[in-house]
């Protein structure tokens, strides 16, 4: 019995041993192969693709197609499947890799129509434009090519081979990120079904166009003169928020070819560098919150397609969809499309069509290399006057001493109407008149006190000759910035990521002051209450993870948002929850007028009861336990390789209890966060600091799959450099027939 015993253990260990052979095959070999030695490529002239210590790329060749086709290539051994699904995501096309789970996504896609936008652009893009985007496609396809034996393996666990890339697929990835900075519709419908059943009078407070006190001269990015650094010479500091993701969202690289020397962060799937620095100039990004996206209540027969718009009855385009679905039977998607776009839902038995500014893409052309070889600020915005989305804040300075804040992306012109809720689609008097001229939109460079400052919050000024509507942020991040700057002294790379990792909230701190001091004026009898102002007296606004005064202020505002929202609109006041929210709460909270109660003592005092029975719920009775950190955890799972069972673990980052909050420099929910954290010095060609959440690469084994997570933690960055880096790896490509 025992020999049968030791067979079957011996047995048992000799598979493991060879199934831990063959995951070292799978997960190291592989996918990990080729970064050193010489591979034959379609290019001009010899191209090296240097990688450093952080596995960062540094591509030199002969020419700028040569330089894109490397950065195909070098992208593609690093990121090859998260390509795939990103151009999957916004064709709609995951269902047919990831089965029925994928299908809702796949059809919100498909309603947007990204697909045939993204292939309609392609086709009118300028021939330089295209041929850029074309030579990185090339680059992608040529890996592919001499890889399908030996593909990442979420292509093997998933059971397909990817595709050929194609310069649409570029162009998707593209509108996939310029819907990530757009959706402002779900808005304009929240607050059109408030004031159907509310007060209209109090539901128009929650959406203001602007916020009141926007400094003008975020996402964060911030440029600073030369008087206000160490140095003489601007800096510029950057952390666009975006939802996590594993591998991380930007890819950082560095590209090197005549009239071309540009490092940062690049999109998988994109060529060329997104945010970054070149030898003259570097720049920052935050999303302009501007809204380009309407919804139009069509007189719309949805069996014939007929529809009334301007006196006239026209017919709407029937498209019909078909879904590919892994496991099962394609699902089919029928739509019909008006002169304002999709109908993408039905309120009430009423259709209502989208209009989005990304899908007018007569004229839009592709300007990053434009932008990265910019030499000046004349040169870097008449780039980026030609960029057709998404709406965007592009802070920058340049080696002159110069900076700047352009506004940039195609702002819709209304006329009749603010873009903030569903109108009637079948009067023609609600149309879009174009786009606002570049050279009318919010541009500032210079100014006297030496900072520009950009936080999600509204630049326009009050004389804007047009209509302005958005979801733009508080300007609180935007003066905290301001206020650490100005209190930093002479600023150097050290102080500026310092004041990205900055956690106070001036809105939880307000609304904690507020409570305390009602409870104060109250003598408050409520025991839960009495001990909520007890535990947020004295407290500093730092949304720290371990701390018990931040999780309760926390869930306060939770508490009274809920409750002006609900006083608005009873029915629908629960799902108030827009980026404008927090300093709406705030103005009210400040204001205290009549309107919104009668007693504002009496609702702050019963939302931090609330607030604390909840708190007890979650974390106990002993409010001196509670942790912030808690409620406020980020997970960076991997979408496919994170769920293999007893395995997945190694691939996931997390869970991870964080500093900060979505009202904080420091913005971090466990939805989204700091996506990057970047420094720069352009008088410097090697003074740029820059840090992803986890590493450069996407295969779990490389070394650099996670090598920048404890850094990014502890608000570390890294040194990305321009001339002098160093040489770990060397891959040449060499032309084919010269080897």
């Amino acid at each position: 019995m025992l020999k049968i015993v030791f067979r079957i253990v011996n047995t048992l260990l000799a598979a493991a041993a060879l199934a831990a052979l063959g995951a070292g095959y799978w997960l190291v070999w592989r996918p990990g192969g080729g970064l050193s030695g010489e591979v034959a490529a379609p290019v001009r002239a010899e191209v090296r693709i240097v990688r450093d210590g952080m596995g960062v790329p540094h591509i030199e060749a002969g020419s700028i197609e040569d330089a894109l086709f490397a950065q195909g290539y070098a992208t593609a051994q690093d990121r090859l499947w998260q390509m795939d699904s990103l151009r999957r995501l916004a064709a709609g096309e995951l269902a047919e890799i990831a089965g029925r789970v994928a299908l809702e996504l796949d059809i919100r896609a498909r309603q947007l129509r990204m697909r045939r936008i993204a292939e309609r652009w392609a086709e009118t893009l300028p021939a330089e434009q295209r041929a850029q985007l074309a030579a990185y496609a090339r680059g992608v396809n040529h890996f592919l090519e001499q890889n399908l034996r030996r593909l990442p393996p979420e292509f093997t666990l998933l059971g397909y081979a990817p595709r050929p890339w194609r310069v649409a697929d570029t162009l998707l990835c593209a509108l996939q990120m310029n819907r990530t900075l757009s959706g402002n519709w779900e808005h304009d419908l929240l607050k059109h079904r408030m004031l159907r059943t509310g007060r209209p009078e109090l539901v128009e407070q929650l959406f203001p166009a602007r916020l009141g006190t926007e400094p003008l001269p975020g996402s964060n990015a911030w440029a600073v003169s030369g008087q206000r650094t160490a140095t003489g010479k601007p800096l510029l500091a950057n952390d666009p928020h975006l939802p996590w993701t594993q591998p991380a969202t930007w890819h950082l690289v560095h590209l090197k070819a005549p009239g071309l020397n540009v490092a940062g962060a690049a999109l998988p799937g994109i060529p060329g560098i997104v945010i970054g620095r070149n030898g003259r100039l570097a720049w920052g990004i935050t999303a302009l919150q501007f809204d380009n996206m309407d919804l139009y209540i069509e007189k719309l027969d949805m069996r014939t397609g007929r529809y009334e718009h301007a006196g006239r009855v026209m017919q709407a385009v029937r498209e019909t969809e078909r879904i590919a679905v892994k496991g099962g039977q394609p699902a089919q998607l029928e739509q019909w499309v008006t002169v304002h776009g999709p109908v993408i839902l039905e309120e009430e038995g009423r259709p209502m069509a989208l209009r989005w500014s990304a899908a007018e893409i007569e004229g839009a052309e592709f300007p990053v290399l434009e932008w990265n070889r910019a030499q000046n600020a004349a040169e870097f915005r008449a780039a980026l006057g030609r960029l057709p989305g998404p709406n965007i804040n592009v802070l920058f300075a340049d080696a002159d001493g110069n900076t700047g804040w352009q506004t940039a992306g195609r702002l819709p012109v209304r006329e009749g109407f603010d873009g903030s809720t569903p109108v009637d689609g079948a009067s023609g008097r609600f149309e879009w008149k174009g786009f606002v001229p570049f050279e009318q939109m919010p541009f500032y460079s210079n100014p006297k006190n030496g900072l520009l400052v950009s936080a999600n919050h509204n630049p326009f000024p009050e004389n804007t000759p047009y209509s302005v509507s958005g979801f733009f942020s508080s300007p609180d991040r935007a003066l905290q910035i301001t206020r650490r700057l100005e209190a930093a002294g002479k600023l150097d790379a050290e102080k500026m990521m310092a004041v990205q990792m900055d956690v106070y909230s001036a809105l939880h701190h307000g609304l904690a002051r507020a409570a305390v001091e009602a409870a104060k004026r109250r003598g408050e009898t409520n025991e839960a209450a009495r001990e909520g102002a007890r535990l947020l007296e004295g407290w500093d606004g730092q949304m720290r993870a371990g701390s018990a005064a931040a999780f309760l202020a926390h869930l306060l505002y939770q508490h009274v948002r809920r409750a002006i929202g609900e006083r608005a609109s009873p029915k629908h006041g629960a799902g108030w929850r827009t980026f404008l929210a927090p300093g709406v709460v705030a103005r009210i909270v400040g204001e205290k007028r009549a309107e919104w109660f009668d007693n504002f003592d009496l609702m702050l005092s019963n939302a931090l009861a609330d607030a604390v029975e909840e708190g007890r719920r979650m974390q106990g009775r002993r409010m001196e336990k509670w942790r912030y950190g808690r409620a406020n955890q980020v997970s960076l799972a991997h979408p496919v390789m994170g769920r293999i069972p007893w395995l997945g673990g190694y691939f996931n980052f997390g869970p991870v209890e964080m500093d900060g909050a979505a009202t904080t420099v420091r913005a971090v929910t466990e939805a989204y966060g700091p996506s990057m954290r970047f420094v720069a010095d352009p008088s410097d060609a090697d003074g740029t600091w820059i840090v992803i959440p986890t590493g450069n690469s996407g295969h779990r084994l490389t070394g650099h799959y996670g090598d920048q997570w404890k850094a990014y933690l502890e608000g570390r960055a890294f040194r990305l450099a321009l001339e002098k880096f160093e040489t770990k790896q060397m891959l040449r490509l060499v032309p084919e027939g010269k080897r």
